[in-house]
């Protein structure tokens, strides 16, 4: 027996949407870094750069994005089955977090190697 609901583009696209009003309106650090996100996307727009440097900077800013929103996830699931203080929840809501911070360490890497090269 199959129990998923039937889904289409239209319905998929009002979750996606749901669950990014969602991820806005109660994660802090999601809107923060979505925030912070918007200027960066400018300063690449501004800054002379050849499209494959803009690329790789928009796709790491992006991809903190995508990351963030999978810790928030793990972290409303691990909320789900459990209220205590366990150390697995905890290791699994920490495992996330670091996730996300590799992440932004990747995309400050890659501002690092592209401004170097930029300016030598």
């Amino acid at each position: 027996m199959n129990n998923k609901p039937r889904y289409s583009l239209f319905k998929n696209t009002k979750y996606a949407l749901d669950g990014f009003l969602h991820a806005f309106k109660t994660e802090s650090s999601f809107k923060l870094e979505l925030i912070a996100g918007i200027f960066i996307m400018i300063a690449i727009y501004y800054i002379n750069l050849e499209l494959v440097y803009k690329l790789i900077l928009i796709a790491t800013a992006f991809l903190v994005l995508i990351v963030e929103l999978l810790n928030s996830a793990v972290e409303n699931v691990v909320d789900l089955v459990t209220k205590e203080i366990h150390p697995l929840a905890k290791n699994a809501k920490d495992i996330g977090s670091t996730a996300v911070m590799f992440t932004i360490g990747l995309h400050l890497l890659c501002w690092g190697v592209v401004l170097y090269n930029f300016a030598f």
